[in-house]
């Protein structure tokens, strides 16, 4: 039984707010599942963290969720490098942890490492590039056009070695065309990645796949387990998180549910409505976006939101005049501007005549601001 994860991008921020605690909480669940389950594997599809250069917390929250998969429990763990990860950071000293069970991936081989089973063999196929599998198989230079046919490279490598007495799974990081997308997603939407063929994976009982944030099938045997927590509003509000369960005996996949400590939640309407709201203790204490309708999102209206949605993450409000355009801002964007009156100009004019104001005016505005101080005073 493998327990098949991916995409935890451990250290990931929304404006200044960490989310280690949420974090946390979705790595405990999947300890406490893998145990539950008597898995004998916990496969993690990249995108360990969320940055090459990751954080001294995010490194601890990793450190925590090893030693308990793989020192208390005793599990397998396969883990693979994604997109966001440092290859060579990720797989420093893979061969003294594989002795613990953590077997790591980093940058593609030429033979693409294998762990065995009784009856299944994993194979671990970090992220790769077009370039990168050129330079490892410069023999078949020529016919690798694109990444499918990087991909078709090295899966066909794989294939002429694979023991076909057994289950053969493999483990990659990769953008499949037609999965479905998320906001979160944007190093696939915004072309950081290009696009392969499910085919690529022919001949496989399981593809564990990660990189895409949604949890679904791309095929009957391909599969994304998605992330772990929503890391964007919009579609990802909607979706359920969850890990796979695959078992190499009965050929089934199991989906479990993943609990989350904040859940996202988009709210609409006008200030008096979203105000005078009924919402669950979900919605109050989750991540919260509201959009304003009827007027100006300002200073005022973030302490009356604040008072009702303690983790509101952004707020939109219309522009001072004008009927259709919105203006939107982080909470984070918002208090900076309390605490800098020339920077509240600025973004005033921005958004009323769509230009900067030059050092003049802004000179003007601070001996405003000077005045308006001392007559205070």
């Amino acid at each position: 039984k493998l327990l098949h994860t991916s995409d935890w991008h451990l250290g990931a921020m929304e404006g200044d707010r960490r989310l280690l605690d949420d974090q946390k909480f979705f790595l405990d669940k999947i300890c406490d599942i893998a145990s539950e389950q008597a898995v004998d594997a916990v496969i993690i599809a990249g995108d360990v963290f969320d940055r090459a250069v990751a954080s001294g917390e995010a490194i601890r929250l990793y450190d925590d969720a090893m030693t308990r998969l793989c020192a208390e429990c005793g599990l397998t763990v396969i883990l693979i490098a994604g997109n966001h990860d440092s290859a060579e950071r990720l797989s420093s000293c893979r061969d003294l942890l594989s002795r613990a069970g953590l077997h790591i991936a980093g940058a593609l081989e030429r033979d693409v490492p294998r762990v065995s089973f009784a009856d299944a063999d994993i194979y671990l196929l970090p992220w790769i590039t077009e370039e990168k599998v050129k330079s490892i198989f410069p023999e078949k230079r020529e016919e690798i056009r694109s990444l499918d046919d990087a991909y078709r490279v090295v899966t066909g490598h794989i294939r002429e070695t694979m023991d076909t007495e057994k289950k053969n799974i493999i483990v990659s990081h990769a953008f499949i065309t037609d999965s479905e997308t998320s906001v979160s997603d944007r190093a696939a939407v915004i072309g950081f990645a290009s696009q392969v063929s499910a085919g690529v994976f022919n001949g496989f009982d399981y593809a564990a796949l990660g990189h895409i944030h949604k949890p679904q099938d791309v095929s009957d045997t391909v599969r994304y387990s998605g992330t772990p927590m929503q890391y964007s509003f919009g579609v990802e509000e909607k979706q359920e998180k969850s890990v796979t369960i695959f078992d190499t005996g009965t050929m089934t996949k199991t989906v479990i549910p993943l609990p989350l400590l904040h859940r996202r939640t988009t709210i609409a309407g006008t200030l008096a409505e979203v105000l005078d709201g009924e919402y669950p203790d979900e919605v109050k204490n989750g991540y919260v976006r509201v959009r304003i309708t009827d007027q100006y999102a300002g200073l005022e209206v973030l302490s009356e939101l604040k008072r009702i949605f303690p983790n509101l993450l952004e707020v939109s409000g219309k522009t001072f005049e004008s009927e259709n355009p919105t203006v939107t801002l982080t909470v984070d964007e918002l208090e900076k501007f309390e605490a800098d009156p020339v920077e509240v100009f600025r973004h005033f004019c921005r958004e009323e005549t769509d230009t900067e104001p030059d050092a003049y005016m802004t000179e003007l505005f601070e001996m405003a601001i000077a005045a308006a101080e001392k007559t205070e005073d």
